[in-house]
């Protein structure tokens, strides 16, 4: 992308090498807002539920790139918790992990998820892949608002 797009992504990762690669990729894609990153998803559900509380300073993201396999609460249980939440359920989570399990991605899209993404293993791949979701969710899809409706607590569709 050349242009700079207002967009919002969180990145759920434990992994420290991971963060990294996944900002410098989403920097190089010039997406304009670097990622909110959460190193764990207990961090994650306590940022989005503070958006809920009214917290101003808390933008709710427009994309949330998930690992599966974390200590603490796994990238399963996140999504779970998130999709069942009127005030969440619209954010789109691709998941972004090492596991290529049939069991993993089958349970990923039973629980809403938006994609199921392998991470590739060289830099290279992992930048082409990052290049690839990135024009995908921001470019060819069509978005909209997930800020919530306080009043009804559901999603907006604008």
């Amino acid at each position: 992308m050349d242009i700079y797009k207002t967009v919002m992504v969180m990145l759920v990762e434990d992994d420290p090498g991971d963060q990294k690669l996944i900002r410098m990729s989403l920097k190089e894609q010039r997406i304009a807002n670097m990622p909110i990153v959460s190193p764990s998803a207990e961090d994650a559900l306590e940022y989005l539920n503070a958006n809920k509380t009214g917290d101003t300073q808390v933008n709710l993201p427009d994309l949330i790139l998930l690992d599966l396999n974390m200590p603490g609460m796994g990238g399963k249980e996140f999504l779970r918790r998130i999709k069942s939440d009127p005030q969440l359920e619209c954010i789109p989570v691709v998941i972004l992990t090492t596991s290529d399990s049939d069991k993993d991605i089958l349970e990923s899209f039973k629980l809403q998820a938006a994609g199921y993404v392998k991470k590739p293993v060289n830099i290279t791949d992992f930048q082409e892949v990052m290049r690839t979701l990135t024009d995908y969710w921001f470019t060819i899809c069509k978005r909209i608002t997930h800020e919530p409706d306080r009043e009804n607590s559901k999603c907006l569709i604008s």
